[in-house]
């Protein structure tokens, strides 16, 4: 009787150990395959008080050359169902003014920054000035990075409707998906660019076509992001110069870090409500 639990024993044992390599290789498949997917790697970051700092820089591709006008820095704080805050700055390069069309000059001005909390602005520095006394104006269904962001990144992959919507679209080489999405298309998904302007989107703009190139990274991550589009989007485009494009190329870091985006001080906020124009 000894001998048979003894028997029994050593096999359960010769078992356990034959199993626990194939369970173990399953397991880390079952990692790489879940890891394998942008979308799920996002969501995976979607936790109360953590966030990613970005960064972009804002270029007016024409025949005669480049011009980089624009550069923002900010981050985007998350909770457990996405994007919950940004914080972003934008700042003019005034020395390309003069190369730049007078539709995108118009709404820029030297530096402003935009903290949005839910569908709520704070906006300091743009064409709108806060009376004497005051800092930031305060609209509670602001745009989504201020008045310099219809000119800076209008594609959020921190958004995972909208990620979702460039991997299905975009062919995949190693880790760069490149592909092309319609802005009526991507208005659909994403948030961002609904609020991205106060201005509706015109038949002509919703049917233009947006270039993208995104890479992520080991951990599938967005790491950078490459757009480019007609600058007729933005207007102002005379006849002979139909051929130029907005590029702009943001940058993703600190995926995870500690991120708390506040409201500034009432003290320092007047309150406008302006309505969506067009």
């Amino acid at each position: 009787m000894q001998q048979v639990i003894a028997g029994v024993a050593a096999a359960t044992v010769i078992m356990s150990v034959t199993a626990s390599p194939a369970h173990a290789v399953h397991t880390v498949h079952a990692a790489h395959a879940a890891a394998a997917d942008p979308v799920t790697a996002l969501k995976r970051q979607f936790v109360a008080g953590t966030g990613v700092r970005v960064t972009d820089v804002t270029t007016l591709i024409e025949f005669v050359g480049n011009t980089s006008f624009l550069k923002r820095t900010g981050s985007f704080q998350f909770g457990p169902a996405g994007m919950v805050a940004s914080d972003v700055t934008a700042k003019l390069n005034e020395a390309a003014i003069p190369r730049i069309p007078i539709s995108l000059a118009s709404m820029l001005t030297s530096k402003d920054r935009t903290i949005r909390i839910g569908t709520t602005s704070y906006y300091s520095g743009g064409p709108w000035a806060p009376p004497k006394g005051k800092t930031w104006i305060k609209h509670p269904h602001g745009m989504s990075a201020g008045w310099g962001g219809w000119s800076s990144q209008l594609v959020n992959v921190a958004e995972a409707t909208t990620l979702k919507a460039l991997i299905t679209r975009g062919k995949r080489t190693g880790r760069t998906y490149a592909g092309a999405i319609s802005f009526g298309a991507l208005e659909k998904v994403s948030p961002w660019l609904r609020n991205a302007t106060m201005v509706k989107m015109s038949a002509d703009t919703k049917a233009a076509v947006l270039r993208f190139r995104l890479t992520v990274g080991a951990d599938q991550l967005p790491q950078r992001l490459v757009t480019d589009y007609p600058a007729t989007t933005h207007g102002g485009v005379v006849p002979g110069e139909e051929g130029r494009r907005l590029s702009v190329e943001t940058h993703y870091t600190g995926w995870g870090s500690r991120v708390n985006i506040k409201a500034p001080p009432a003290s320092e906020v007047v309150v406008i409500k302006q309505a969506r124009l067009g």
